[in-house]
């Protein structure tokens, strides 16, 4: 594996989710999406990645182009455009 691609799972370890407007499911519009597709979708331009680990975390792996939200509010950090398919990560509970 190398480096980056290691250093991407680190920031993935637990999970990722999608939250889609334009692919809205059943029961809800949330699924879970693996690091590969969370990978192919950085840098969209439909596509907000937010890190939600402490600022611990963030500080020593966060995603490049990723919006840590921490513990500021997250409605101003939505995009206005609500087709927007907005992924959540963190690093699992501890």
């Amino acid at each position: 594996m190398s480096p980056r691609l290691s250093r991407f799972a680190g920031a993935l370890a637990a999970a990722a989710i999608l939250v889609s407007p334009l692919a809205a499911r059943a029961d809800g519009g949330f699924g879970m999406v693996s690091p590969d597709q969370v990978q192919k979708m950085l840098g969209a331009r439909n596509v907000m990645v937010f890190d939600v680990n402490v600022d611990e975390v963030w500080q020593m792996h966060h995603l490049a182009g990723a919006v840590h939200v921490g513990e500021r509010e997250l409605p101003p950090l939505l995009p206005k455009d609500k087709s927007t398919r907005l992924v959540f990560y963190c690093s699992g509970p501890k």
